[in-house]
Parts: C-alpha cells; structure tokens; sequence
C-alpha cells in the first residue's frame, strides 16, 4: 500500500427540513453505486476550505459557506489511503445538480445509515448521530455506597451524557443486578443509553445493551445480543477492531490513548497509533485514557466519534 496519503474534503449539506444531500459515485469511480457526502480531492496549495467551496461548486454548482470541523477520518483502502476532512455547509446559493452525472438525494438523518457508503463515510454518518461522550461508571466506594453512587449518575445524566456503560467489577451479583436495573430507570428517563459490562443474561434481564470487555470479546465467534440490541466492545489492537467489525458490534472503545491512574506503569498509545488504528476499521470509535470533554475537538481531528471516560464525565463528587 502506498504510503502517501490522499487529502479529501466533503461537506454535511441540510436543507430547511434537516435532511442532508449524498451524492451516488459514478460507474467511472472506485466503489461506484456507494452514496457519500460530496466533495473531492484537495489540491497542495488549497486550504481545506478553499478546496471543499471549489468541490461543491465543481460538482454541485453551488456557492457554498463553509462552517464548523465535523471530523476527519484516516481510511485505509487496499491500494490507497487518505483522510477525509469533514464541514459542515452553513448555507449556500444555487440549486444543488449532479453536475458530474451523479445522482443525489436528500435524507432524513435517521435514515442516512441505510444507504452503503465507503468506508470513510461511515463514520460521518456516527458522527452526525451518536453521542460525542461514554460515560465508563466508576464502582460504588463501599457497601453503603449504592445511593451516592445512583446520585453521581444522575448529575452526569443531567449535564448531559446520553450513553453509559455500567461497569460494577468486584461487586455481588445480586448488588449488580440492583444497581443495573436502577440505572437503567433513571438512563431511560433522560433518554439515554445504557449498556452493562458484565454478564450478558443480567444485561437481557435489565433491558440494556451489552459491553465486551476485550478477553471477553476475544473469545467469542458470534454476536452474544440480538441485532437491535446496542453491542460496543474494549479494543487496543488491529485484531480486536477485526472482531469487533465481525460480530457486528454497533461502536468501540479504544485505547489507551494517554496513561491514567486505573492502568499505572502502561503508557498511552498517542494520538498518532490512534489514528493508525482508525484507518482500519470503520466503526465508530470513541478514545479512551485520561481524556476530558476538552479533547473532544481533538479527538474528533484523529477520527474519533468522541471520548469514553470515568473520572472527567462523572457527575459524582
């Protein structure tokens, strides 16, 4: 594989009713018939804002106002590798035509994950619709330490985190399935996600997804939940992204990405490996280790759909 890297750019176009413009590539192109947001190559000497505007009036004919980083997102193909700089379109003037003999559409957003898209675009579409946070719940501190806890879930629910994964190592079953149960009445309350770490039988009592720890995730060959059932796992290698994309899960965790007080003595991965490890794989990743919602704009620059963190997204004290 070569190992220069292609520069794309493409722009979210929504109209007045929130629907967002694909584009269809064209017998003539790789991966024809494949829909994903419009845009091109970047030339050595545009910005990338510079080239995206040249891209959409090329393709589309339209004057287009270039507006906020939605994510960039290193791809690795088999003969090529780019990374796909992602705006968003804050307005335009023109009609949007396929000027190229390209067909277009306008989806819901809800609906965007039916169409095939390229790999690089996948994520785009994670970005556009999940959660740019995972909340990983610390354990309860002792055996009296159940409603403080509930309380520390509830202050991050209402600042705002809309995916938890309840992970309660080291504690009684019967505790756990408690716990799990009261978090998943307040989760669904706030309308948010919940997905256990833990034994797959209590998180189908409790109603909730499913979190696989990365042996746990190693030693299965098939998807331990229902397809509608959400599915994320832990990852830290090419191999475990591998699984992970075989069993179907819906997004990962991966990391560490700096080191941290949970793992002492084992250093972070760096953004650069991150990014690396983002080029083969086109789930949603969230980045895990010694990350605030600070890093999120970070993150998101090295293909990342948002952080996964405990301490910096508990609401606890």
């Amino acid at each position: 594989m070569s190992e220069r890297v292609i520069e794309v750019v493409a722009g979210v176009i929504t109209d007045k009713r929130g629907r967002i413009l694909l584009s269809r590539r064209t017998p003539s192109q790789d991966m024809a018939g494949l829909w994903e947001f419009p845009g091109g190559k970047r030339e050595a000497d545009e910005s990338p804002e510079q080239a995206l505007a040249r891209e959409l009036e090329e393709e589309l004919g339209i004057q287009a106002r270039i507006g906020a980083h939605v994510i960039t997102v290193p791809q690795a193909y088999a003969h090529k590798r780019l990374r796909l700089d992602v705006r968003e379109i804050t307005g335009w003037q023109g009609t949007p035509k396929g000027r190229e003999g390209q067909a277009l559409t306008w989806v819901a957003p809800e609906m965007l994950a039916r169409y095939s898209m390229p790999p690089a675009d996948l994520p785009v579409v994670a970005a556009l619709r999940r959660p740019d946070r995972y909340l990983v719940t610390p354990a309860p501190a002792d055996d009296d330490g159940d409603e403080a806890w509930l309380r520390g879930l509830e202050a991050a629910l209402v600042q705002g985190i809309r995916q938890v994964q309840v992970r309660l190592p080291g504690i009684a079953a019967a505790r756990q399935a408690r716990l799990l149960a009261a978090a998943a009445t307040r989760c669904r309350r706030h309308g948010a996600t919940v997905l256990f770490n833990g034994p797959v039988e209590m998180a189908r009592d409790a109603g909730v997804g499913l979190h696989l720890a990365s042996p746990v995730l190693r030693a299965l060959s098939a998807r331990p939940v229902p397809a509608d059932v959400p599915l994320t796992a832990s990852c830290h290698d090419d191999d475990e992204l591998r699984m992970a994309a075989a069993l179907g899960c819906d997004a990962v965790v991966l990391g560490h990405v700096r080191a941290t007080p949970s793992h002492p003595g084992v250093p972070g991965i760096g953004w650069a490996t991150f990014a690396q490890l983002r080029e083969t794989c086109a789930l949603p990743i969230y980045a895990i280790g010694g990350l605030t919602t600070d890093d999120i704009p970070l993150a998101r620059q090295h293909g990342a759909q948002g952080i996964a963190a405990i301490r910096s997204l508990w609401g606890g004290e």
